[in-house]
């Protein structure tokens, strides 16, 4: 297998020391439940990503592990060697900011547009799992963990006996042992409270995705 070493990427954190979180690992844990992560890998050929559901052990050593899987038909899985990086990225809501919204348009007008956002970055050492003993539980946690919450939950005990063991050959598993976690959480903490009301406000009559990020900033206006 042919792999570089990944250049360590740093997530920018602005000067405005309210955007930074206090627990990424938290937040990590709380992204993973409801949003895939992109993984990034970095090769003799150049990037590759893919989208991946993945499950957080914030036990599994200093900043904790990332699972998740592949098709085998992928490539990126291929060029993981023994020196392979990744970079896997969750990104919670985010959503436009009119400066329309902000009190102090109406007082100085001096604003500008912005954009909020919440996103984990983790970074470390990837490594292959091919054992199907591995992949059959990993499959078996992510399914149960998307699947709790649902009236009818369906499990894979569910499929006829074989059938799920077949089809577990056709993914590879992977693991990130995190060694760098950063995160930040850009929701207006650096406006006045008149200009965090006004995008609340402006917020809530969007879209879903607007609606989101105005919850997002109530909570941490609460906390």
């Amino acid at each position: 297998m042919c792999a570089v070493a990944y250049d360590r990427h740093v997530l920018y954190q602005p000067g405005h020391r309210k955007f930074e979180v206090e627990d990424p690992a938290a937040l990590l844990e709380e992204l993973c439940r409801h949003v895939p992560g992109t993984l990034v890998t970095h090769t003799a050929e150049g990037f590759s990503a893919s989208i991946l559901p993945m499950l957080f052990d914030s036990d599994d050593g200093p900043f904790g592990t990332l699972r998740g899987h592949l098709a085998r038909g992928s490539p990126q899985w291929r060029d993981v060697g023994h020196e392979t990086h990744g970079l896997a990225i969750f990104d919670g809501p985010d959503a436009y900011i009119s400066p329309t919204w902000y009190a102090e348009k109406r007082v100085t007008g001096k604003v500008v547009p912005t954009w909020n956002y919440i996103t984990v970055q983790a970074q470390g050492l990837l490594s292959v799992r091919h054992e199907p003993e591995w992949l059959l539980a990993h499959v078996r946690r992510l399914v149960e963990r998307h699947e709790q919450r649902r009236p009818d939950p369906w499990s894979i005990d569910d499929t006829p006996d074989g059938y799920v063991e077949t089809q577990v050959r056709a993914i590879v598993g992977l693991e990130l042992r995190i060694d760098r976690l950063e995160a930040k959480r850009k929701l207006s903490q650096n406006r006045s409270d008149a200009d965090i009301t006004g995008t609340i406000a402006g917020l809530s009559s969007g879209g879903p995705g607007e609606q989101a990020v105005a919850a997002s900033m109530l909570e941490k206006r609460k906390g």
